[in-house]
């Protein structure tokens, strides 16, 4: 049986390795990054990128059992390819001690059993220097088996996974999907192309391919990153993921002193605010094309310098990602046909979840049955 997987980003190059991994005759379809960003016409995906946080903790069963699912893999996916894309500096929640918030996440951690210290006052401070919080504040320092991850690096080792299985990759855009008894046609960029099954993961641009059979919303969003010197970079050689969680309606999260592709290093920061919706292919490539939101990106500073008022800037600048989203808040792990499958929907948790969702939707589309915990409501 042939297998196809449309899409080349986090989650259907992790599909495609767990497909080539079970022995299935499996080939990737998908473009790469962008060249040129302003000037592409084709898909966008929201893999480029040097940093997203890991972490077990979430509110959600799902998100955290397939979270830690994730990072369990993350160094045998590193070993076999020689791509390192795994930074274990850990994660942390950091909010009002007496919030419901921070309730929550102390009763999670006891729930599914994750380490965490919970730190306040003066051994917050002393553990955390560089950091600006009131003096009420808990944090639960997530110090295992959390950090962050490139999901550049992350995609780019799952691809090269999967070629060392025997899979394909076809770096070509599907244009079009015909389902018939007889197997699926898929129409491309190089050509047709027949396969007897097909998994879609391919996040904010699935509506021309899958139509309204799926209730997805799809949001842009903003970030912001932060130039600083190798000084302040090795200042902050400590320093962990962090996701505030107040105010509730923002929980902004900011990562530590990142490499980036031209040599320098960037703290980023993002976050939920007013995220336009973007409802056609058009819309969704515009916003691509784009810089983000600058009004948003100043709003984004105003919260890194109340956390780190002593951070030395040297630059500013803001970049555009999507995020997907399912009226549940968990992945469609869906099956449109005998034949067509998807796994669409990160809810802004994609990159984390994404060698876990990949599995679950290679799972779908050969016929095996899901684990209970990835079918069952919260």
């Amino acid at each position: 049986m042939k297998y196809a997987v449309i899409g080349a980003g986090l989650i259907g190059s992790a599909a495609a390795r767990h497909l080539a991994l079970m022995g299935h005759d499996t080939t990737l379809i998908g473009p790469g990054e962008p060249v040129d960003r302003a000037t592409h016409d084709g898909p966008f995906a929201s893999h480029y990128d040097e940093g997203r946080i890991t972490r077990g903790l979430d509110p959600s069963p799902f998100w955290s059992r397939a979270s830690r699912a994730s990072i369990a893999r993350y160094r045998r996916i590193e070993d076999a390819t020689g791509i390192r894309f795994y930074s274990p500096v850990g994660c942390m929640m950091a909010g009002p001690s007496d919030s419901a918030q921070a309730a929550e996440m102390q009763a999670i951690a006891a729930r599914d059993g994750i380490p965490c210290q919970a730190l306040t006052g003066d051994a917050l401070r002393k553990k955390f220097p560089y950091f600006a919080f009131p003096d009420d504040t808990l944090g639960l320092y997530e110090d295992t088996d959390a950090g962050h991850i490139s999901p550049r690096a992350l995609t780019r080792a799952q691809i090269a996974y999967a070629l060392a299985l025997g899979a394909r990759h076809l770096p070509v855009q599907v244009t079009g999907l015909k389902d018939s008894a007889s197997g699926v046609t898929l129409t491309t960029t190089a050509g047709k192309l027949d396969f007897d099954r097909v998994l879609l993961a391919t996040g904010g641009f699935s509506r021309d391919l899958t139509g309204n059979a799926l209730p997805l919303t799809v949001y842009g969003r903003t970030v912001t990153l932060f130039e600083v010197s190798e000084a302040e970079a090795a200042r902050l050689a400590g320093m962990p993921a962090l996701i505030y969680l107040d105010p509730p309606e923002n929980h902004p999260y900011l990562l530590p002193a990142i490499r980036y592709p031209d040599g320098k290093y960037y703290l980023k920061m993002g976050g939920p605010s007013d995220d336009p919706e973007l409802e056609t292919e058009a819309q969704i490539t515009d916003w691509f094309r784009s810089s983000g939101d600058a009004a948003a990106g100043a709003r984004i500073e105003e919260m890194l310098r109340a956390r780190m008022p002593d951070l030395e800037i040297l630059s500013t600048s803001t970049l555009p990602c999507v995020t997907t989203y399912t009226p549940d808040e968990r992945p469609a792990l869906t099956a449109l046909s005998p034949r067509v499958f998807t796994a669409i929907g990160g809810c802004g948790r994609g990159a984390k979840n994404s060698d876990e969702l990949g599995r679950l939707g290679a799972l779908l589309a050969t016929g095996a049955p899901l684990p209970g915990w990835a079918t069952t409501p919260e």
